[in-house]
């Protein structure tokens, strides 16, 4: 093997961190972002709707309670996910430039643009994915099992993160079994590896257990409700999101891998990955890291095709991080988003919560000093929580994911109820005060704040909980 191209990857990964660290700061909190940091200060092993890794991410990188200082961590992450898909490519086979390729081609790819320029469970999810592959291909090259326990760190980690991880050891399982090598099943050090996994991620497992599994509950629901769109959608939101001009070296490194016996079962795993989550209903999205994983299987191929055709390889590279940064990252004015919206909604969720805050507010000031604030989402309680004081805004409530077991308010809070766009029949008396004017069409526009009358919280808080959107 050639050496690792530590001078060139750590190139594309500087121009990687000054970019994101530039634009850190455009726009403001995504609503998740906003969620996580509501959950980082009240640390957990879970969360109804995810395990404890990202928050406290966001706990540890809070600085200024700023995006800017809590985005430092997806930065971080964004610059390890580069190294380790140019670590896959150099596992496979790639020179220096086909290392270089992997690693700027994964930098602009439009998915991975936009998971690091904002910190979300996807963007460790990536990151850990990665790892577990590159393990993986370790595994599949020397023939020495005893790389099934790094495998299971890996994958136990991921699980402290999300655990859409399940999907790839079962992918991957399959695709062993089907065209091998079988031998590296039939060996202890694979069940060593599972309780590998078992050991590292026991804390999570067993708040979950101890919960009744909520994950389960959040994962049935996005499949009942967008399960069919997620279906329809899949091929093409796959290739957008990996970036139209990476496709045909994603497809240049599918055969690359089927080529050599030993790393067969690697390319199987994308398409058995793709097909388990149609079968769960699950987002296009989930599938995206094996694509990562094939561009770089296909970066060497790509580098001396480059080589023969400078002129076309360029226009190609530039045109395609171009179009990358325009959907992924807050380099146009607001006012622009319309169109990229329809690409990637996350623009919009990262627009106008201190807006948001200051109409919840003038609600707040008609209902009264006692009044309670409950939102329908946690996107507008974690707002409420980030900018309300400003407004003088009391703590907000919220029935959906974990804000429900953050609450509920104390049955002495006898006030009035401002109602965010929540229109459960345990509110009564409601009047609509305030309708909420956003400066583009993102998901809370046109929300409705109405003033209700008070409420026995202890027995309509029960009522509340919401696992889904």
């Amino acid at each position: 093997m050639t050496a690792f191209a530590r001078r060139e990857v750590g190139i594309v990964v500087v121009i990687q961190a000054i970019v994101l660290t530039a634009l850190s700061g455009r726009y403001g909190f995504h609503r998740d972002e906003l969620y996580f940091r509501a959950a980082g200060q009240r640390l957990d092993w879970g969360y109804v709707d995810q395990p404890p890794l990202t928050p406290l991410l966001t706990r540890l990188f809070t600085f200024g309670d700023s995006p800017v200082g809590m985005r430092i961590a997806a930065t971080l992450l964004g610059a390890a996910i580069v190294v380790v898909a140019a670590l896959i490519a150099w596992e496979v086979g790639a020179g220096t430039g086909g290392q270089t390729v992997a690693a700027a081609a994964t930098a602009s790819s439009l998915f991975v643009l936009a998971v690091t320029h904002m910190l979300s469970t996807a963007t460790a999810d990536l990151l850990l994915w990665l790892v577990t592959v590159f393990f993986v291909l370790r595994l599949l090259r020397t023939g020495d099992p005893r790389w099934w326990p790094a495998v299971g760190v890996a994958v136990g980690v991921a699980l402290t993160n999300k655990w859409l991880i399940l999907l790839l050891p079962a992918a991957l399982g399959l695709s062993l079994l089907a065209v091998g090598p079988r031998s590296l099943i039939r060996t202890w050090w694979l069940p060593a590896g599972v309780v590998v996994t078992a050991v590292v991620a026991a804390p999570v497992l067993v708040w979950q257990a101890s919960h009744g599994f909520p994950l389960l509950t959040v994962a049935g629901g996005i499949s009942a409700s967008d399960g069919v769109e997620n279906r329809l959608m899949f091929v093409p939101v796959q290739l957008v999101y990996l970036s139209p001009v990476l496709v045909p070296v994603a497809v240049v490194g599918f055969i690359a891998l089927w080529r050599d016996r030993r790393f067969r079962s690697v390319a199987l795993a994308y398409p058995v990955l793709c097909g388990l989550t149609l079968v769960a209903g699950g987002k296009p999205y989930y599938a995206i890291p094996l694509l990562v994983v094939l561009v770089a299987a296909g970066a060497e191929p790509a580098w001396q095709w480059a080589r023969r055709h400078r002129a076309w390889a360029a226009t190609g590279a530039v045109a395609g991080a171009a179009l990358s940064v325009v959907l992924a990252l807050p380099v146009l004015p607001v006012q622009a988003l319309g169109p990229v919206l329809a690409v990637n909604a996350e623009q919009g969720e990262q627009v106008g919560w201190r807006d948001f805050t200051a109409s919840v507010a003038a609600a707040h000031a008609q209902a009264g000093p006692s009044a309670t604030i409950v939102t329908r989402n946690y996107g507008q309680a974690g707002a409420i929580e980030r900018y309300g004081p400003e407004f003088g805004l009391p703590a907000p409530y919220s029935g959906h994911m974990s804000y429900w077991d953050w609450g509920p308010p104390p049955d002495s809070a006898l006030g009035r109820v401002v109602v965010v766009g929540n229109r459960s029949p345990v509110f009564t008396g409601c009047n609509v005060v305030v309708t909420h004017r956003a400066a583009l069409g993102n998901e809370e526009n046109g929300t409705e704040i109405a003033v209700c009358d008070p409420v026995r919280w202890s027995a309509a808080w029960p009522q509340l909980r919401r696992f889904y959107n």
